[in-house]
C-alpha cells in the first residue's frame, strides 16, 4: 500500500486549502479555524493571508516556515478535520 500525501494546494482564501492527495481525493480545509483556536505568536502570523500563501508541499506535506513551524498529520488533512 502506497503512502498517502499531498500532491497538489491552492489558496482557497480566508486561510483555507484545497488539497490534492496522492489517492485523487480532494479537500478544502480551513486551516484558520486551528490557528484561532490554539492561539500562539508561531501560527497567528500565518493569519495575515500574505504569509498564508507561502505554505509549500514537502515529503509529501504541507507546510508553513522554513523550519515546519506549521504542519499536519496528512491523514487528518485528508478527513477534513484537524484535531488539537
Amino acid at each position: 500500500m502506497s503512502r498517502l500525501c499531498i500532491i497538489g494546494a491552492k489558496d482557497a482564501g480566508n486561510c483555507t486549502v484545497d488539497l490534492q492527495f496522492s489517492d485523487q481525493t480532494t479537500r478544502r480545509v480551513d486551516i484558520g479555524d486551528f490557528i484561532r483556536r490554539h492561539p500562539h505568536p508561531q501560527y497567528n502570523k500565518y493569519l495575515d493571508p500574505r504569509n498564508f500563501r507561502r505554505f509549500e508541499i514537502e515529503d509529501g506535506n504541507i507546510v508553513w516556515g522554513k523550519s515546519w513551524d506549521l504542519v499536519f498529520p496528512v491523514e487528518q488533512l485528508h478527513a477534513g478535520v484537524i484535531e488539537g
